[in-house]
């Protein structure tokens, strides 16, 4: 080797060393080890949920597929204290309502409606417009599946699939196997931007013959609330490190009730399984009399209060070193018809007032959220605090 060439390998030699100095003490006075800069980011989006005092609407798939209704609505929420909407994403026939990327969904028939063409454009939107996207899955009422995984589905004494008094399957909740199908299409919708998923019918089915249902040996090993439980704990569990919170819909006598109501909505069992509880606490959908209300759809202020009231001591009261759920129930933007021969000179129409109240009694039960329901998705605009 010349004198030149071993000038150059000794200043090669130099630089080497000094870079590896200068990065052992970078790391050092940084807190960081050389090795660090090979360790790829951690994929838990858990510490990045973002948490929003929601005030939020119902909206059907037909709903953000049909461009002029979404839009129309999109103005509504610009005008309004809304800022949150719920979306189905799987809705009460059991079917995908946008172009999924699961390929065992379109086979076994989930995506033969499809009314969102183009998710990502909708999930744009609302991010530009900062409107909290929340995606309902209606859990184990699935006409679809159930009928074409008998193995998965509710059986009868039988041993056929099960249906209830509208002719509607539902998946078992005390098999394991047929939580992986909601908690997968949940993934992927956190995955596509929605960041809370609201398992809705999260529970044992309630009408129909139910004395014909057999759940097998089951049922007297494990109680229906706890099956639930367990459900909504493992859907949360694999859901977390998405970065989404997770809420589950229940009866709103649920709030009241001393146990699980023969189909697995145990208020305390719920609120240490998931981020928020959603009791649909529609006055129209309470017996008259109830809570000492002779007509409870005439007088909505008393029975959201007293419901929502119920369930906060309710949960306040649980002693446990976990988290707790907050409440944010489901209230009523629709009127009730098929009350008027009932209540006579009592039907109440409903409008400003009656939105304005119920929203009041949340306030005035220490609860900052809620959200409104009407099927059709026509809300009134003078119920709302304007922007």
């Amino acid at each position: 080797m010349g004198k030149g060439c071993r000038n150059i390998f000794i200043f090669a030699t130099i630089i080497i060393l000094f870079s590896f100095f200068y990065v052992d003490n970078y790391s050092h006075s940084t807190g960081f080890s050389k090795k660090d800069f090979l360790v790829q980011p951690d994929t838990n989006w858990a510490p990045y949920k973002e948490k929003v005092e929601v005030k939020g609407i119902y909206l059907t798939g037909n709903t953000v597929g049909y461009k002029d209704r979404f839009d129309e609505l999109i103005r509504f929420i610009d005008t309004t204290e809304i800022n949150a909407v719920v979306i189905d994403i799987k809705d009460d026939l059991g079917e995908i309502t946008y172009n999924t990327d699961l390929d065992y969904l379109k086979d076994i028939g989930a995506t033969n409606n499809i009314r969102i063409e183009d998710i990502g454009e909708v999930m744009s939107i609302l991010r530009e417009k900062d409107i909290y996207p929340i995606a309902r899955i209606v859990t184990f009422k699935d006409r679809n599946l159930a009928s074409k995984r008998p193995d998965l589905a509710v059986k009868s004494k039988e041993g056929t699939v099960w249906r209830d008094n509208k002719g509607d399957a539902w998946l078992n909740p005390y098999n394991k196997e047929s939580w992986e199908y909601p908690v997968k299409i949940a993934e992927e919708a956190a995955l596509k931007g929605f960041k809370e998923i609201q398992f809705d019918y999260v529970r044992f089915p309630t009408d129909g013959k139910r004395d014909f249902i057999d759940y097998g040996q089951a049922i007297k090993d494990i109680p229906m609330e706890e099956a639930i439980g367990e459900f909504l704990k493992y859907a949360k569990e694999r859901l977390e490190p998405l970065g989404v919170y997770v809420s589950a819909d229940v009866f709103g006598l649920v709030t009241t009730s001393e146990d699980d109501m023969g189909l697995g909505q145990y208020l305390e069992t719920i609120a240490t399984s998931v981020d928020i509880v959603s009791p649909m606490v529609y006055p129209s959908h309470y017996a008259m009399g109830s809570y000492g209300v002779r007509y409870p759809d005439a007088e909505p202020y008393k029975i959201v209060y007293k419901s929502v009231t119920t369930a906060v001591n309710r949960i306040d009261n649980i002693h446990t070193n976990d988290r707790k759920a907050i409440i944010r129930p489901w209230l009523q933007d629709f009127s009730a018809p098929w009350l008027k021969k009932q209540y006579g000179s009592y039907y109440t129409k409903y409008g400003e007032k009656q939105i304005k109240a119920q929203i009041q009694a949340c306030y005035d039960s220490g609860v900052r959220e809620w959200i409104f329901w009407n099927a059709s998705n026509k809300y009134t605009l003078d119920g709302y605090e304007r922007k």
